[in-house]
């Protein structure tokens, strides 16, 4: 329970509607019924879907899949939430928005977020801390830190400014003695 995932793609039990969705780890975690009423109910708000808790998941859009998964992640009140490029499928449009309402979020809870992400951008837009891996075996090959003022938006001059030092920096050190064969993972 101190840690929950977002993973890329919504793991949703399809025969749950939003609201049971959400409820299911708490029921796991034997709260009591009140508790969990309020927990939803307040993690449902938290990402915009009070009005969508009895639909079924086919019903939803990928964007409204995903926020219902962040909001049975964070439903338990874990430590650490770790998303796994839960952004990666989404339009661009969707992406952005889910970008700030993430931040909004992260400011609220106050919980750890490990955010995988293949996106220079998206990773300045979310992290205090870029970590570039190799590919595999993955290892760590540089830290970069994002000491910007936040909200940060996908059309800051400084988010894209950084972003476009932190692909330089990637550029060179693929054309470098030590590159890997297949690129980086942020």
């Amino acid at each position: 329970r101190a840690r929950s995932v977002v993973f890329q793609e919504p793991a949703l039990y399809p025969w749950l509607n939003v609201r049971a969705n959400v409820e299911l780890g708490l029921k796991i975690a034997g709260r009591r019924r009140s508790e969990r009423k309020q927990l939803v109910d307040r993690h449902l708000a938290l990402v915009n879907l009070r009005k969508f808790e009895r639909a079924y998941i086919h019903e939803l859009s990928g964007g409204m899949k995903q926020r219902a998964q962040l909001a049975r992640a964070l439903a338990v009140e874990p430590r650490m939430l770790l998303m796994d490029e839960p952004f990666a499928a989404l339009d661009a449009q969707t992406r952005d928005t889910l970008q700030q309402e993430l931040q909004e979020i992260c400011a609220r809870t106050k919980a750890t977020v490990l955010f995988v992400t293949h996106n220079v951008r998206e990773a300045v837009i979310l992290g205090d801390r870029v970590i570039v891996m190799t590919p595999a075996p993955g290892r760590l090959k540089r830290e970069i830190k994002v000491d910007l003022p936040r909200p940060r938006g996908p059309d800051s001059h400084a988010v894209v400014d950084l972003a476009a030092r932190v692909r330089a920096e990637l550029q060179h050190d693929a054309r470098g003695p030590e590159a890997p064969e297949n690129g980086y993972a942020i």
